[in-house]
């Protein structure tokens, strides 16, 4: 389809005068507003090969092609606008915000990884709008927790910035703190800012620091569920371990009381039991241990550690339901085919039922 597009606008620009290429609509957006839009690199190429000053032009907000491509999360369009006119990332609209800026206020945390591998000035990075907030500052006060601690692994983000109301990233989210309840993502960001104020400010003169005490106790109440969210976990990955560590010693089919070997060890669908009956059983065990120890560091371990047991416990999920259908295909199949063919139809639509219920929340910790 992308191709067909630029074949479309190639037949067209061959058409149309050198002086019609740069026309714009009731908004001032010219064709490469739209092409940034639409994340079609190849018609941004295009037109630049044509009319390399496209990208520069500013539509009524002030804003270049790179400021919607931006806020639309058009990354490869950002890459090929960047690639041939790097220079265009300098450019602000009415707000004197850079695609840096809009990135983030729009949340598109892919955009904002292009910008930050192929625009190389510090300046640019941080950059101040007519607020005089940085992009750090803008993430901060608005809650864009990923993006905020993917600004600050790149050592070009200053982080002792003050805005114009002597406010740095850090104090914005404690002094948003003594209005709003924060969770569990805006203290490990504020702890994370406070870290790098410690070690990269300490000649700059900032906002006094709120003590932990003070934000904890203002943080929303999720405690509740959290503790209900790790018990859960927890009781799952135990239940798991259980039945799958008794299934190794009831193999399907039963022992040789000769030598004790399994009497169905030479099938290929018992070898599928063992080894998905260990996934299972190690998968749980790992997630009970990292949930034993989430108590230390509830912040850091909502943030790091519970997708991971999130994910293993579906791993372990998934492991059981196909031990359970090659434990029925070894122990049922012989004798009647149809109802082990009915289990394994089963086994098989289970995940595919979970997913058309939940969709992709299902990869995702309900938190």
């Amino acid at each position: 389809m992308a191709a067909m597009q630029a074949g479309v606008v190639e037949i067209l620009l061959d058409a149309t005068p050198p002086d019609q290429i740069g026309l714009t609509d009731s908004s001032e957006n010219n064709a490469l507003h739209y092409a940034a839009q639409k994340n079609n690199a190849r018609v941004v190429k295009l037109l630049l090969n044509r009319k390399v000053d496209l990208a520069y032009k500013r539509n009524r907000d002030l804003q270049s092609p790179l400021h919607v491509a931006a806020y639309y999360g058009s990354t490869d369009a950002m890459v090929e606008l960047l690639k041939q006119c790097p220079d265009v990332a300098e450019m602000v609209d009415s707000n004197g915000r850079n695609a840096f800026h809009v990135a983030i206020t729009s949340g598109k945390v892919d955009a904002l990884k292009r910008l930050l591998k192929h625009v190389r000035p510090e300046e640019i990075v941080n950059r101040v709008d007519r607020a005089g907030n940085t992009p750090l500052h803008l993430a901060a006060s608005l809650s864009r927790i990923q993006s905020a601690l993917l600004l600050l692994k790149d050592r070009r983000v200053n982080p002792c910035v003050l805005n114009r109301e002597g406010q740095s990233a850090r104090s914005l989210i404690e002094k948003r703190a003594a209005t709003e309840e924060m969770d569990t993502y805006e203290m490990y960001l504020w702890k994370t800012l406070k870290k790098h104020e410690a070690s990269r400010c300490k000649k700059e003169q900032l906002p006094p620091i709120a003590t932990y005490q003070s934000l904890r106790s203002r943080r929303a109440g999720h405690d509740e569920y959290y503790e209900l969210s790790v018990g859960t976990y927890t009781l799952v990955a135990t239940l798991i371990a259980t039945v799958s560590f008794a299934a190794t010693f009831t193999m399907p089919g039963g022992y040789s009381q000769t030598d004790g070997t399994a009497l169905h060890g030479h099938k290929a669908a018992f070898k599928i039991f063992v080894i998905s009956n260990t996934v299972a059983m190690c998968s749980s065990i790992v997630v009970v241990f990292c949930f034993i120890w989430a108590w230390r560091d509830p912040v850091k371990f909502k943030l790091d550690q519970l997708m991971w047991g999130h994910r293993l416990t579906i791993l372990a999920c998934l492991a059981m339901v196909v031990s359970l259908m090659t434990a029925v295909y070894i122990t049922v199949a012989p004798t009647a085919r149809w109802p082990a063919y009915v289990v394994i139809a089963i086994g098989v639509s289970t995940p595919a039922v979970v997913f058309l219920i939940l969709g992709k929340e299902a990869l995702y910790v309900p938190m």
